[in-house]
C-alpha cells in the first residue's frame, strides 16, 4: 500500500516534485516552515520575515534538481534549506546596505548611553547578553547597518550566533579563509563605529 504523501520523507517528496508533481512542494513548505522562522527571523526585521522565507522557497524549488539526497541522512534537506535562507538574508541586506544608510545621529540618547556601557566592557559575551534586551536589539540593528552585507552576516554568524568559522563558511557558501578575514575586519568595523560617537 502506496504511502501517505504526508507521511513521506522529504527525499521522496522531492523525488515526485522532480518527477512533474509540483503541487508536493507545499507539503515541504508546509514541514519546513517554522525552521524558517526560527532562522529568518533572527536575522532580518520582523516585518520583512515573510518575504524573505517565501523568497527562500522559491529559490529552494528552483534549484531542487541540485539537492542530493544522501542515504541515512535524512536531515539533508533541512540543512540544505537552511543555508538557502541564511544565503537569502545576506542578499536582503546586501540589497539594504546599498539603498540606505543609517545615520548616527538618529540614536537616541538613550541608546548612546546604552552605547558608552557597551563600549566600557566591549566583548562580544557581554554584548550578546545585551543584545538579549529589546533596546539593544534596536541599537545594535542601527550600528549593523552601518557595515556591509558581507561583515553583517559574519558578525551575526560567528560572533552573536556562535557558529564556527567552518560553519558559517558552509552555510554562506564561503571559503574558510575569506570568513576568517570578514570576521575579523567585521569586528574592528565595529570597534571603530563605537568610538565614533563617544568621542564628539
Amino acid at each position: 500500500m502506496k504511502k501517505d504523501i504526508v507521511e513521506q520523507s522529504d527525499s521522496e517528496i522531492i523525488k515526485q516534485v522532480l518527477r512533474g508533481n509540483v503541487n508536493a512542494f507545499e507539503y515541504l513548505m508546509n514541514r519546513h516552515f517554522d525552521l524558517l522562522i526560527k532562522i529568518v527571523k533572527k536575522r532580518v526585521p520582523y516585518n520583512n520575515v515573510e518575504e524573505i522565507i517565501h523568497n527562500t522557497f522559491i529559490r529552494a524549488y528552483q534549484s531542487l534538481s541540485n539537492f542530493k539526497v544522501k542515504k541515512g541522512f535524512e536531515k539533508g534537506f533541512e540543512k540544505w534549506l537552511a543555508t538557502i535562507a541564511v544565503r537569502t538574508c545576506y542578499d536582503y541586506w546586501r540589497m539594504a546596505y546599498r539603498h540606505k544608510e543609517v545615520v548616527m545621529s538618529s540614536l537616541s540618547e538613550k541608546h548612546l548611553a546604552w552605547l558608552e556601557q557597551a563600549m566600557s566592557e566591549m566583548s562580544e559575551e557581554s554584548l550578546y547578553e545585551k543584545g538579549l534586551q529589546a533596546e539593544s536589539k534596536e541599537v545594535l540593528n542601527e550600528i549593523l547597518g552601518k557595515i556591509s552585507a558581507e561583515d553583517r552576516m559574519v558578525l551575526e554568524l560567528i560572533h552573536l550566533e556562535g557558529y564556527s568559522v567552518k560553519e558559517a563558511a558552509k552555510l554562506l557558501g564561503w571559503s574558510v579563509s575569506n570568513v576568517k578575514i570578514r570576521a575579523y575586519r567585521s569586528k574592528k568595523k565595529i570597534r571603530n563605529i563605537f568610538s565614533k560617537p563617544l568621542m564628539k
